[in-house]
């Protein structure tokens, strides 16, 4: 199969990129190992509670800052809901709880609190940092990576501020620390923003840029933290709606194993059942290790880029605990993110963020229950033991995540209704996130944003997105560089790039909390929200025993329509010709059945209009 565009991998990136070029009317494939699209910000399901598999708290979709979000959204045309946290979040430091304020000088009175003697220092470096940040990144919008940035536009941005930008630039090969050091006194408060910087690039502030970390202080405050309502399902799944839409196509559960070359251009990829499909121009999304040490054969690479892959240092690898619980065991003043800093002076693994999104989005489970999520390092051995050993230790990780969260939240290890673990041979089996490392390559300092994979290779034909390119983790981030692929391809085609237009109509719809039962799909008519509705009580089971006699994915038809993508669920029905709903029906795990039968029907019956 021949077509315009491959790209490979389904995450943020991937499908940011392929919904872009999707929607220039080119020919666009993706393929994914994974059933559901959306790699670290997927979401599965236990019952009625949608649980997201990493990414629980968004930025990037304010109406200021660095909002590629927004901005995709709204080159795409497609409408989103997304929840606005009122509180960005908050961290626990040394017994005290330090609020995320998006105003920084509140912000900045919490800080005070813990380094009394460095509040003037902390609103100098503030004040400057904001000053810089507001020149460089938010009054010359520019949606693409350092790579790809055209050199008359970034010179006309630079006139602008010629100081800024030159100051700016002066941090590129500096630590954050160094940075740092020119404001403060106390060494104590070089600890603290060290877990600022571990929890937003997994690095220490001796690690991190400068370039990036002045950016990362002042863009949360000025942009906010964000969820898609009704779960990060949403995301994703409106990136396929406008795939699908477009006429191009998603390819899931299958697993690229070779990259496919025609002299030394590469051409197509070969997948795990021993097919093979052709492009013009491939863009892959994941990790540099997979790239240069599975993907392209020894033959087509020098042996120097393979080795400067392979010594890619990876960020840590993470455990995640996914959990249900009475929501009498969290207090009412809880954040929906909320980060646990265990020992101030290192990095342990009682360093843990807990991400509980039903705190504003109360369509994510029962009225009477929370989803707790905890997220932090693992530096336990999980490779090679066999499959008792294996059980044993992700029961002891449970309980030891359940004892780090309890020390916030006392009464949850008596409300525990559900735990389930994602290891680090997890995270890498459903992701291929190598050893578990959920951020990719650390964006360490000396290996860090022009020394890493840029969007355009050695190969013309060839182009990457995602973590390990130069701007590195983070969900903004990995958008960019999707953007910014779609853009390199398009100007390869010489077809329209996406660029930032004052004026674009804006599609994100950003919503108050809580997000309740009634809001959902309240737009709708009657009959399509009451078969969406229905829709949403399906497990997305991964070895579903409603279709197993059937061509028919009823766990994609059911996803597709639960995020209004209608076009996409009704091509699967019309390919699968399945009509004996009935039967499908009668197969469902769940005790009340979910209702496939209204939902195919209805689906056979609609027309897009």
């Amino acid at each position: 199969m021949k077509y315009d565009v491959l790209v490979i991998g389904a995450g943020l990136s991937g499908l940011s990129a392929a919904a872009l070029l999707a929607k220039r009317n080119l020919k666009v494939a993706v393929v994914d190992k994974s059933c559901c699209p959306g790699g670290s910000c997927g979401s599965f399901k236990r019952e009625d509670v949608f649980f997201d598999q990493g990414s629980s708290m968004l930025f990037g979709w304010g109406e200021k800052g660095f909002n590629a979000h927004r901005f995709l959204f709204n080159c795409l045309q497609e409408p989103i809901d997304i929840i606005a946290h009122p509180l960005l979040y908050c961290v626990h430091y040394k017994g005290e709880k330090i609020n995320f304020h998006a105003d920084i000088d509140l912000f900045i009175e919490e800080v005070a609190h813990l380094f009394p003697s460095q509040k003037a220092n902390l609103k100098r470096f503030y004040a400057d940092m904001e000053q810089l940040y507001t020149h460089v990144m938010v009054e010359h919008p520019s949606y693409t990576t350092p790579d790809e940035t055209d050199r008359k536009s970034a010179v006309q941005a630079m006139l602008s501020h010629p100081v800024s930008y030159l100051r700016f630039l002066s941090y590129l090969n500096k630590s954050a620390k160094s940075l740092l050091s020119k404001y403060f006194t106390d060494p104590a408060i070089f600890s603290f923003f060290d877990k600022l910087t571990s929890t937003y690039c997994y690095t220490t502030v001796e690690e991190s840029p400068a370039i990036l970390s002045s950016v990362m202080f002042v863009d949360n405050h000025v942009g906010g933290s964000y969820y898609p309502a009704g779960s990060s399902l949403m995301l994703p799944g409106k990136l396929e709606k406008v795939i699908e839409e477009q006429g191009s196509k998603m390819i899931p559960n299958r697993e690229v194993v070779r990259i496919l070359f025609s002299g030394n251009k590469p051409n197509g990829v070969m997948l795990d059942d021993g097919s093979a499909l052709y492009a013009d121009q491939l863009i892959y999304s994941g990790t540099v290790w997979n790239l240069y040490g599975k993907l392209i054969p020894a033959e087509y690479s020098e042996p120097k880029r393979r080795t400067w892959a392979a010594r890619q240092v990876p960020t840590y690898p993470s455990v995640v605990l996914y959990s249900v619980v009475d929501r009498t065991a969290v207090d009412a003043d809880a954040l929906a993110v909320e980060m646990l800093v265990g020992d101030p002076s290192s990095l342990n693994e009682e360093e843990v963020t807990v991400y509980i999104p039903s705190v504003d989005d109360h369509t994510v489970c029962g009225e009477d229950e929370h989803v707790v999520l905890a997220i932090g390092p693992s530096f336990r051995n999980w490779d090679g033991l066999d499959a008792k050993t294996y059980q044993a230790q992700k029961k002891e990780e449970i309980e030891r995540l359940l004892a780090v969260v309890a020390r916030r939240f006392p009464a949850i290890t008596a409300h525990v209704r559900y735990t389930e673990l994602a290891t680090p041979k997890t995270i890498e089996r459903y992701t291929l996130k190598n050893g578990g490392a959920v951020a990719g390559p650390k964006q360490l300092l000396g290996n860090h944003m022009f020394k890493r994979l840029h969007v355009r290779t050695e190969y013309p034909s060839l182009f990457c997105c995602g973590e390990s390119t130069v701007l590195g983790t983070g969900t903004p981030t990995v958008t960019t560089s999707g953007i910014a692929a779609a853009n390199a391809v398009l100007g390869l085609r010489n077809l329209e790039t996406f660029v930032h237009r004052s004026g674009m109509e804006q599609y994100v719809h950003l919503l108050t909390p809580p997000y309740t039962a009634d809001q959902l799909y309240a737009s709708d008519d009657e009959r399509t929200r009451s078969v969406k509705l229905k829709a949403r009580r399906c497990q997305i089971c991964e070895r579903p025993t409603c279709c197993q006699t059937s061509s028919l994915d009823v766990p994609s038809l059911m996803r597709r329509v639960m995020v209004g993508n209608l076009v996409g669920a009704k091509r699967l029905l019309e390919a699968s010709q399945e009509e004996d709903y009935e039967g499908l029906q009668s197969r469902c795990i769940r005790e009340e059945a979910v209702d496939i039968q209204s939902v195919c029907s209805f689906l056979s019956e609609w027309e897009n209009r």
